[in-house]
């Protein structure tokens, strides 16, 4: 004796497989395109940050003093710095128009040496370049940074 399925339930099980397997398609596309982001945040990140933030992040030595001219060393962006006190936007801002002119828009007595980058990166580099910096701290530095984003 064979059995069969009303064909009313037929439809939306199909309906429910194919949501099921467009969502895993959608989830490996979007993973693919983050490492692609990642990997395009690393490449822009050792030409444009590195030589000053370091290869590994890990930022100029003394870092908090300033040095003789009164402009202070390059942070680290790993976990040991204060990037992640930063929301995204402070910090894209800070990499468009240069430390100086956004210490001096808030206000803050400190000499940056931080040049601005907006006529040589796009929006979408600097976005990349902070997924790669946020990919190398530990889960909850990227938690609460991510909280100063209001997520």
């Amino acid at each position: 004796m064979s059995r069969s399925f009303p064909s009313a339930l037929v439809l939306p099980a199909t309906w429910l497989l194919a949501a099921t397997l467009a969502g895993g398609t959608l989830r490996a596309g979007w993973a693919y395109a983050k490492r692609a982001e990642l990997r395009h945040g690393a490449e822009l990140y050792a030409i444009h940050c590195a030589n000053c933030h370091g290869a590994r992040l890990e930022g100029q030595p003394d870092w908090q003093l300033p040095g003789a001219d009164g402009t202070f060393p390059a942070p680290p962006h790993d976990d040991s710095g204060h990037t992640w006190h930063h929301d995204d936007a402070m910090l894209t801002d800070y990499i468009r128009r240069g430390g100086q002119a956004v210490l001096d828009d808030m206000g803050v007595a400190m000499t940056s040496g931080m040049p601005a980058f907006g006529e040589i990166l796009t929006e979408d580099d600097i976005a990349a370049i902070l997924s790669f910096i946020k990919s190398n701290w530990p889960d909850d530095i990227r938690a609460i940074q991510a909280r100063r984003n209001g997520g």
